[in-house]
Formats: C-alpha cells, structure tokens, sequence
C-alpha cells in the first residue's frame, strides 16, 4: 500500500533559475528606473540597480532593457545627488 502518489518523472531538483524570471526583472529594473527619474529616486535608483544586476547575471535574453535600466537607475542617483547640491537638502522638489 503506498500512501503517496506515484512520481510522474518531473521532479524539482534543478534549481537554476528560469529566464522568464530574469526578463521580469530586467523589465522592473527599467520601469523603475524610469520612474525614479520622477520620484522616490533615493529608494528607486538603487532598486533599479539590483535588478538589473541580477537580470544580466541570472542571463536575461532582454540585456538592452537591462542595461537600460542599470543605467537609469545610476541616473536617479546622479540627479538625486547634482539636486541635494544644488538646493543644499537631503531631498529635492521642484
């Protein structure tokens, strides 16, 4: 009497992650990055940055969105930063 179900031959042992997860993630990367030109670009930029990181290292096949959004992410850094010096704060408005 067996109390389990019988294995089909599709087990989850392979642990690699699926490159639909990394083209999400470098898809997020560049919506947020976009939009942390906009808003929130303390918290946004540096999201932006990671998940573009991670999307290049997990081997997404969207590397221009990826490096898109690598790069915007460094951009609401920058501005962040020429914003701070500019208006002497730690946040900036228009």
């Amino acid at each position: 009497m067996h109390l389990t179900a019988p294995a089909t031959g599709r087990t989850r042992t392979d642990t690699r992650p699926r490159p639909r997860d990394a083209d999400g993630m470098a898809v997020a990367s560049f919506i947020l990055g976009l939009l942390g030109l906009l808003v929130l670009n303390l918290f946004l930029g540096p999201v932006a940055v990671v998940l573009a990181a991670v999307a290049l290292w997990r081997g997404t096949s969207r590397r221009g969105r990826a490096y898109l959004g690598l790069a915007l992410g460094v951009a609401d850094l920058a501005v962040l930063l020429i914003a701070m010096e500019v208006s002497g704060t730690v946040s900036w408005s228009l």
